[in-house]
């Protein structure tokens, strides 16, 4: 293995490592959501909120305030299938990144991609560098995952006819 292939395969495994953290901090998210369903969950976040010393009304506790109010409204089922799923899609992901998986890396390419669309139409609307940074993680993502898939099809096209070549 070159050089380049080798820091390549490293930046590989340290998508998936990120992926599968994705996926932690998504169940711990879940687990401490549903933690808190039988407590008034408005209450809670206002004086959290408070505690901080910042008013519910200025502008990023008010989105806190607001993104709680309509999770209140949602069907318990609904938010551990969502949650389940990301869960889900995060460790298949990571897994197959990590055990140099072909089709983790297209999974990979794909998870990470289609998130761009939203993420540029949230900065168009919400001009922040947070969003822009997101964006730029996203897109490196992708395009490290889209280096790997390219050099792995120039490998398979390289290789001697008779050769086996692992497709996993």
């Amino acid at each position: 293995m070159s050089s380049k292939e080798s820091r390549l395969r490293q930046a590989i495994k340290a998508v998936a490592v990120f992926e599968a953290l994705k996926g932690l901090a998504a169940l711990l998210g879940l687990l401490g959501l549903l933690s808190l369903l039988h407590h008034d969950l408005h209450r809670l976040v206002v004086e959290l909120i408070g505690h901080f010393g910042l008013s519910p009304d200025s502008r990023y506790p008010h989105i806190v305030v607001n993104a709680v109010d309509k999770l209140i409204g949602t069907p318990t089922h609904a938010i551990v299938l969502l949650g389940c799923t990301y869960i889900a899609i995060r460790w298949v992901e990571a897994w197959g990144l990590w055990h140099d998986k072909a089709w983790g890396e297209w999974f990979g390419a794909l998870s990470s991609g289609i998130y761009i669309p939203l993420e540029v139409r949230h900065i168009m609307i919400d001009r922040h560098w947070q969003g822009v940074a997101v964006l730029a993680l996203n897109v490196a993502l992708m395009l490290v995952l889209l280096w790997r898939i390219r050099d792995r099809k120039r490998s398979h096209a390289a290789a001697p006819s008779g050769t086996v070549v692992n497709r996993s």
